[in-house]
């Protein structure tokens, strides 16, 4: 006995071992123990080569062979006879259906009634390595070790064991005859694939679990005997030491499964298995092709029947891959009550469903994803004396914050703010503090309930007193969750919360997450609506219509409405806001803001025909108390009104002098450059004497001031730390602003370089034809039950249009790419989407 030889029968349990040329050269060398006028009794759902092999001995060499289902073994009993019967042929688990064959019992059976009888058993399916046929009364058994004792498809090879010397005789013989014994190279592969059999069978068994529980979860018809509810799976316990890593599942529709095994990218299509790489098939139109159609069917091998054989994979990676197929294929849908992804029933009725009930879910509201964004501010002129009636310059940066609410079906309530360590909570909705909800005023400035405020910091959020910034931005949600819901209206959500603006840097983080979350709740209840679209371009009725790319969508009382919440929330986070922030945050562009309650015109005006200026704006990284700065600012004017009034006219006057230079069109641009330049060097300077400046501020203001690049910069915010804002001129150049920013990071400051004036409150449009059908998913997912990551984008030309909100709808759920998207990719994945609408 060769050396591998040798190895295989020990792992075998066997006596003997031979290697042959392939797994369907092992059966021929079985079959020709045969002789004319012999029966023998064979599974009905037996490997595709095993059949046409059967069926030639059947018509040339006069052997009768009954097909039977071994799954029962009392419905072989009828076909044993004590003399006629020479050989049983089994499998188990059988291939492609997965059948558990029970050979201990049908062993016992057989030699009881044909002594003379022998068992055979193909254990491709299962290896040495999890179950040895010859511990259970076989005679012979064979493998296919081009799979699993291989792995590597690189070789052909057959694997014969038995421990009966008569049997090894007569196959030893036969081998040696016909000369397909296995070549010397060959059995040298062989014996290096066999060394990492443990170790493959192990990865590839524990995946093929993952991928038959993540189809069972569908709703898909599975056959894989690792699931609880499959049939023989106590026996296969019994027998076996694993569950194998070859599973199937129907999908009700032929056409359906050929879509599906098209559309798989990692899932290499073949008729084979056991190789580190994992692979898809249809057996009725690959290995079992040459079996009838009548045939099959009255096997009950079904069409539509697909066969996946696991390899050695990453796991997430398989599983992405393939329900990105079962998404394109029509396959699943994902279902919001649910939330996840299920098995489509009835393919052909979706657009009719979907057609029918995009109105009434938009007008609910209450089963669908909102996606919103906001951005960022920086105050170019007039921090901390607009809180004391001096007009603010601001603009909105480049830098958003953005807010998804996704329905639940749990009756909680949850939270998820990634900028805030993450943090995550979640409550149940009927213990939040009900009682003390009063209802609100429908317009108007809207007070503080301080007792609700009291309700929800002492009860829900309770746990929460040592998490003073997620503690906080908690509370600004649930104060809008509770004071904003109808009567019975009580919706069961998620809220996620992610920015590119860095918190507690003084650019409104807080404002644009306060305007996110109060138009998500205001979309939620209904007390704000997004228009219809307007008509298209008609030609037959001289309608022209001129698309601004969602510029301008969202009317000015819909602005207003999410502007007043947005400030109560603000006023939750800040005790005494000034409003530009979150003003900003909805209206966009650039505006100058004073405060009511002043000598001075109150209220907000746009700075119209701002030009786009490009500013750099340095992270400290120290982190400032807004409450603190400006409750100090307030007192020293207490202290010393003379001085502090002083300054506040001073800043009034930067601010006016500003706003006539931005607004102005026929200034030159450098000329407006320089003013600006010297308006901030000004304005800075003021800030310092109120005391709200800070070291790390002066340490970026002096370095950008030094040669060669003189820029003019100033604290923004409420200073004492957070961030400060460079003008960047026209003229720069780029290597010296490079150089600049290298040397901001190595003082340890974050430089982000960005334009102001840009769009403000963004909704992502909830109509069908603005919504792109795919999104870009490169990310690994948590994993719920049925749901591991949406599919990726389509073809630019792809057109087709479906729901995003319903159960019943081909648009990928945002939530898990929402959650998992990089930073830095985070603002190119929500511009993919679709069509936004801006204020």
């Amino acid at each position: 006995m060769s050396s591998i030889e040798h190895h295989i029968a020990k792992i075998s349990s066997a006596e003997h071992a031979f290697v042959v040329s392939s797994g369907m050269a092992a059966l021929d060398v079985i079959l020709r123990i045969l002789k004319p006028g012999d029966e023998v009794i064979a599974g009905d759902d037996l490997y595709g080569g095993t059949n046409r092999l059967l069926a030639y001995i059947r018509t040339h060499v006069s052997v009768t062979v009954h097909h039977v289902d071994t799954t029962v073994p009392e419905a072989l009993h009828k076909f044993i006879h004590p003399t006629k019967t020479a050989m049983v042929l089994l499998e188990s688990p059988t291939n492609p259906l997965i059948k558990i064959v029970d050979l201990a019992t049908i062993s016992k059976d057989v030699k009881e009634r044909a002594p003379s009888a022998i068992i055979v058993v193909d254990n491709t399916m299962m290896s040495p390595y999890l179950q040895r046929p010859l511990e259970h009364g076989a005679d012979i058994v064979y493998d296919s070790a081009t799979k699993y004792l291989s792995g590597h498809h690189d070789l052909m090879a057959g694997a014969i064991t038995c421990n009966r010397d008569d049997l090894a005789n007569q196959m030893g013989f036969t081998i040696n005859a016909i000369g397909n014994a296995l070549t010397p190279i060959d059995s040298f592969l062989l014996l290096r694939g066999i060394k990492t059999l443990a170790l493959r069978m192990d990865r590839q068994q524990a995946t093929a679990g993952a991928v038959a529980n993540y189809l069972n979860n569908l709703g898909f018809h599975v056959n894989y005997p690792g699931l609880a509810d499959h049939p023989g799976r106590e026996i296969h316990e019994r027998i076996a030491d694993g569950n194998g890593a070859v599973l199937s599942f129907e999908t009700g529709n032929k056409e359906l499964s050929e879509r599906i095994v098209g559309g798989t990218r990692l899932w290499g299509i073949s008729v084979s298995f056991g190789c580190v790489n994992s692979l898809i098939s249809m057996p009725c139109v690959m290995s079992h092709a040459s079996i009838d159609a009548a045939t099959r069917a009255a096997r009950g091998l079904p069409e539509d029947l697909i066969r996946l054989c696991v390899g050695i994979e990453d796991v997430h990676d398989l599983l992405e891959d393939l329900e990105r197929a079962l998404v394109d294929a029509g396959a699943v849908e994902y279902n919001v009550s649910q939330n996840r992804y299920v098995k489509v029933h009835s393919p052909e009725a979706n657009g009719t469903i979907a057609c029918a009930v995009e109105k009434l879910e938009l007008d609910t509201g209450l089963d669908k994803e909102w996606l919103v964004s906001a951005p960022g501010k920086v105050i170019l002129f007039g921090e901390h004396a607009v809180v004391h009636g001096v007009t603010a310059i601001a603009a909105a940066v480049d830098l958003r914050c953005y807010g998804l609410i996704a329905p639940r079906n749990d009756g909680k309530l949850s939270v998820h703010f990634h900028d805030i360590e993450g943090f995550y909570h979640e409550w149940d909705i009927e213990a939040l503090p009900w009682d003390v909800v009063t209802p609100i005023a429908a317009v108007g400035e809207q007070p503080l309930d301080q007792k609700l405020i009291a309700a929800i910091s002492e009860g829900p959020l309770k746990e929460l007193e040592g998490k003073r910034t997620a503690f906080a931005a908690s509370l600004a949600f649930l104060y809008l969750y509770l004071i904003l819901s109808e009567a019975g209206r009580r919706p069961s959500i998620s809220f996620t919360a992610r920015s590119t603006l860095p918190v507690g840097a003084g650019l409104g983080s807080s404002a644009s997450f306060s305007t996110c979350a109060a138009t998500v709740l205001l979309l939620l209840q209904r007390r704000i609506t997004i228009p219809v679209p307007p008509a298209p371009t008609s030609p037959n009725k001289s309608h022209i219509h001129v698309s601004h790319l969602g510029r301008r969508a969202l009317p000015q009382v819909l602005a207003e409405e999410v502007n007043r919440w947005a400030f109560i929330a603000e006023k939750i986070l800040h005790g005494n806001p000034s409003g530009v922030d979150n003003s900003v945050a909805v209206f966009g562009g650039a505006l100058a803001y004073t405060r009511s309650g002043s000598e001075r015109r109150s209220g907000m005006e746009s700075i119209q025909g701002f030009k786009s200026l490009r500013f750099l704006l340095t992270n400290s990284n120290v982190p400032r108390d807004t409450k603190r700065l400006v409750a100090g600012v307030g007192e020293k004017k207490i202290n010393e009104p003379e001085l502090v009034n002083g300054i506040l006219n001073a800043i009034q006057s930067i601010s006016d002098e500003a706003r006539r230079a931005l607004a102005d069109p026929e200034i030159p641009r450098e000329t407006l450059l320089s003013a600006l330049s010297s308006l901030i060097h000004e304005n800075h300077g003021h800030l310092v004497t109120l005391g709200v400046s800070h070291p790390s501020l002066e340490l970026i203001r002096s370095t950008t001031a030094a040669e060669p690049y003189r820029l003019a910069t100033k604290l923004t915010g409420a200073g004492g730390g957070g961030c400060a804002v460079t003008l960047v001129p026209d003229d720069i150049e780029a290597s010296d602003l490079q150089n600049l920013i290298d040397e901001l990071i190595r003082e340890g400051f974050q430089p982000y370089l960005t334009s102001v004036g840009g769009s403000g409150l963004g909704i992502l449009s909830p109509y069908d034809h603005h919504l792109n059908r795919r999104t870009v998913v490169t990310h690994r997912v948590a994993q719920v039950p049925g749901q591991i990551t949406p599919p990726g984008t389509p073809n630019p030309g792809d057109e087709s249009s479906t729901r995003l909100n319903v159960g019943n709808a081909a648009f990928e759920p945002l939530r898990p790419s929402f959650e998992m998207s990089s930073i830095s990719e985070l603002s190119s994945w929500v511009e993919s989407l679709g069509r936004w609408l801006y204020v």
